[in-house]
């Protein structure tokens, strides 16, 4: 995206391997209608999955709007995993800052700023992310509160001890934890809370599966074992006070996603990952200390 030399040398500070640079043009090039459709629906745009048990009744009815009621149902999901993230921030009141880590097209930092009335700073390597992010906090009214900046979580730039809470949902799968926890760490003011929802394999099974391997080939990322999170963490002052696993809640989601216009052909590795247990979606929580 960027186009003056200006920008080019902006982006190479915020860029800085070859990797982080094709995740950028990846996610600045996504219009995915996963995406962009359902958070049409209210306006929230998730880059996230959904928990929960769906309403069978969205499979009933006029076959002529079925596949908008299925999206429509998705989309309740994923605003129900986002709850789910921020019911584990903690104490969090109107004078406190949060950061979200990787923060999409905001849905999570405008649900965040609604509920606890704080300031919410959002960071993206994907400058079109940002760039829509900011132009609906103008819309919503929030841009006094809610700000998004064209960053890279490995190295934000943020004051040491600003963030009362930091969270990522299905970000860390892009970078390497142990930098990552200690940006957080360094972040955080004592007692502060990180939240992470994520999938990562199983390490009891051994190893990438067949289908997480497609699943890492996909989103170009790469997927960490389980046991990474509570070492790099525990490497970082994060205590984990909470660890969720929501697998068994997320399948019923991609189940629905496959019956709908929006799939992308990645839903049977999902199912097949989760199924087999080779991989699992998990909320942490943890304190630092």
């Amino acid at each position: 995206m960027p186009t003056t030399q200006t920008e080019m040398a902006a982006a190479d500070r915020v860029l800085r391997t070859e990797y982080q640079k094709s995740v950028a043009r990846y996610w600045n090039a996504e219009k995915d209608p996963v995406n962009i459709r359902l958070g049409e629906v209210d306006g929230l745009y998730h880059h996230h999955y959904g928990i929960g048990d769906y309403d069978p009744s969205v499979l009933e009815g006029p076959e002529a709007t079925r596949d908008q009621r299925i999206i429509e149902e998705l989309h309740r999901l994923e605003t129900a995993q986002a709850e789910v993230l921020l019911d584990h921030l903690g104490d969090i009141g109107p004078g406190d800052r949060l950061l979200d880590a990787g923060s999409g097209r905001g849905g999570t930092s405008f649900m965040a700023n609604q509920r606890f009335g704080c300031q919410v700073d959002g960071v993206s390597i994907s400058e079109q992310q940002v760039s829509f992010a900011n132009s609906q906090a103008e819309e919503r009214g929030v841009s006094d509160r809610v700000k998004f900046r064209f960053r890279n979580m490995l190295d934000t730039g943020l004051e040491t001890g600003s963030r009362r809470g930091i969270w990522t949902n299905e970000t860390t799968m892009y970078v390497d934890l142990s930098e990552l926890f200690g940006e957080f760490a360094r972040l955080l003011e004592y007692g502060g809370r990180y939240v992470c929802i994520t999938g990562c394999y199983n390490d009891v099974t051994g190893g990438r599966s067949k289908a997480v391997s497609r699943i890492d080939e996909h989103y170009t990322c790469n997927i960490h074992p389980r046991s990474e999170y509570f070492r790099a963490m525990a490497a970082n002052s994060l205590v984990p006070i909470n660890v969720v696993d929501l697998t068994a809640q997320t399948i019923p989601y991609w189940e629905l996603r496959e019956k709908c216009s929006v799939a992308t052909g990645i839903e049977d590795p999902f199912l097949t990952a989760y199924k087999e247990g080779s991989f699992h979606y998990l909320l942490i929580a943890a304190d630092r200390v």
